[in-house]
């Protein structure tokens, strides 16, 4: 089994990964959740899936169950979990173990985070996807009217069990969506790790034991070094957020109905930032069609024209962007490619340039 410290401090955890790593984990576990009561937060279709072998690690735990699909994100699911949660008598000295995807370690950290003023959290991601990214890092939330993780805390696990194995029921769609942020980790800040997934990003795919693992070791690495250096996203962290801009404004536009995944999102943004890039004369045309071809490599979508038919408008998709987080002083922020390997973060990007950008990729969608 293979692991990775995220180095916090007095906060500092653990990842274990690797087939057959839930099976494998139970003492490091049961150390985890301590003497106070713990309850399972899973996403219904994985409990369906996976159940037997949680239990039989785990014992007969509380569970609540929630809904699969990015909607679960939402204020009347946190507090219906938090009230299930307080109801199971889940007390400060006590423990919630996030099982499924990103949505559902989202919601249960959020959960975790805020319960009694805050609990502890072991997060057992099911997506690759998750995996790779959401389960590790400490951020939670939930979603709002005004778009995507707008409401949330900083809330680190104490331990993440990434069990390979999982991923054997997992669709190949969302399989592909999870491959956008192992492909993100590349494009940011690892040319050599692009290189390797353009030679084995297909045996990834195909779920190989060896691939698969060596992909999420490296993710997982890469996330964690820059959060022990940007816990709560003063400076670099925000790198992680490579086409997550551009994404989120995608995701808000189709409203989370699931017709666009998280990764697909992320997958057309990544792409957009690189032509954005390329048009502003920050990255070379080769460096921006060989990250292009690296995220279909993946068979994700890299152009607006090929998600779902939907009248999107270049200051409606604006308007979502200027929600994102990073947003200062009324101005945009964007993680900006200057080659394959090499983002940086660009402050008070100018509203206008990048209208006119969507425009164009509207048109040409």
């Amino acid at each position: 089994m293979r692991e990775v410290r995220v180095e916090l401090g007095e906060r500092a955890y653990d990842i274990l990964i690797g087939p057959g790593a839930l099976p494998a984990s139970e003492g490091r576990l049961r150390a985890a959740i301590g003497r106070g009561r713990a309850a399972i937060v899973a996403d219904e279709a994985v409990w369906a899936l996976h159940r037997d072998v949680v239990t039989a690690v785990l014992g007969d735990l509380p569970i609540v169950t929630v809904p699969s699909g990015e909607a679960t994100k939402s204020w009347s699911e946190y507090a219906r979990v938090s009230e299930a949660l307080l109801a199971a008598d889940v007390g400060r000295d006590g423990t919630v173990i996030a099982l499924g995807g990103g949505v559902t370690g989202d919601l249960a950290g959020f959960c975790a985070g805020t319960l009694r003023r805050g609990c502890n959290l072991i997060q057992l991601p099911t997506t690759l996807l998750s995996q790779v990214d959401s389960s590790v890092g400490g951020k939670t939330g939930i979603n709002s009217r005004q778009g995507k993780n707008l409401v949330g805390v900083f809330h680190q696990p104490s331990l993440v069990v990434i069990d390979t194995a999982l991923l054997d029921t997992l669709p190949d769609r969302e399989m592909r969506a999870g491959y956008a942020e192992v492909v993100k980790y590349a494009l940011l800040g690892d040319a050599p790790f692009a290189s390797w997934l353009e030679a084995h990003g297909g045996d990834v795919l195909r779920r190989a034991p060896a691939a698969l693992a060596e992909a999420i070791e490296t993710s997982c690495r890469a996330k964690a070094r820059i959060v022990a250096e940007d816990e709560r996203e003063g400076g670099r962290r925000a790198l992680l957020n490579l086409g997550h801009t551009f994404g989120h404004a995608i995701e808000a536009a189709y409203g989370y109905d699931g017709r666009v995944l998280h990764g697909e999102g992320v997958a057309v943004g990544m792409a957009m930032a690189y032509r954005y890039a390329e048009a502003q004369g920050i990255c070379d045309g080769a460096e921006a069609e060989r990250a292009v071809a690296l995220i279909a490599g993946g068979g994700l979508p890299t152009t607006l024209g090929e998600l779902p038919a939907e009248p999107l408008t270049a200051d409606g998709l604006l308007t979502a962007m200027y929600q994102d987080k990073k947003v200062e002083g009324g101005a945009l922020t964007l993680i900006l490619p200057r080659a394959v390997g090499d983002s940086y973060v660009a402050k008070s990007v100018a509203g206008d340039t990048v209208r006119a950008f969507l425009a164009q990729e509207l048109a040409e969608a």
